[in-house]
């Protein structure tokens, strides 16, 4: 198992500040060390913030968050298979993650740090691991019509993965309950465009037998 070393908040921070450089690929940008993989996917994930959809985005890192949340749950660095890793991010992904950097990361540096460490240790990885897994399927479930369904379930795996890299209790439980909301409010969603579709369905049908 990986031994993940200690990294002072402060050196954290000044490394989230540094965006990928354009048009990067995967694995270049997520690195390959396990607590440094952890970070860069909350950087990644910071675009998903906005209700706007980039290509493809919420697909690779709904898919990187998967196996991250493997990884992470067997202490080791994540390996991204070669069609995800030579995959290129949108060229204008660096611009979007600056945008929001300094408000998102501003904040959360202000509260952050170490504490309730019970709930990032080494008996809670199983459920750690599962959250970020959930976070990450709900992120890949897109609702058609739909432009803000990625904007919780990105936000749960920023507050989860940087709850993890800072082993901060309270950013954890802010994840858990982001991932809850994220995940019941896709399946809402999808519930609520199924009963629509059939509803628009048997109003067709009914149209149809009175010609």
């Amino acid at each position: 198992m990986t031994t993940m070393p200690r990294t002072r908040p402060s050196a954290l921070w000044r490394r989230l500040h540094a965006a990928p450089p354009a048009d990067a690929r995967v694995a270049d940008a997520v690195g390959r060390h396990p607590r440094h993989q952890l970070d860069r996917v909350a950087l990644l994930s910071l675009p998903m913030l906005l209700p706007a959809a980039l290509p493809g985005m919420s697909t690779t890192l709904g898919v990187l968050t998967v196996l991250l949340a493997l990884a992470y749950l067997r202490g080791q660095a994540m390996v991204l298979p070669a069609w995800l890793a030579e995959r290129r991010l949108p060229a204008v992904l660096p611009a979007l993650i600056a945008r929001l950097q300094r408000k998102v990361f501003g904040l959360l540096e202000r509260v952050a740090r170490p504490r309730w460490r019970v709930l990032s240790g080494a008996p809670m990885r199983a459920a750690n691991a599962g959250m970020l897994a959930v976070a990450g399927l709900a992120l890949l479930t897109p609702v058609p019509l739909v432009s803000f369904d990625n904007v919780v379930p990105a936000a749960a795996i920023v507050l989860l993965t940087l709850g993890l890299r800072l082993r901060d209790g309270a950013l954890l439980l802010a994840g858990y309950a982001a991932t809850v909301a994220g995940a019941a409010s896709t399946a809402l969603l999808w519930w609520g465009l199924s009963v629509a579709g059939k509803a628009g369905v048997d109003s067709a049908a009914n149209w149809l037998q009175r010609l």
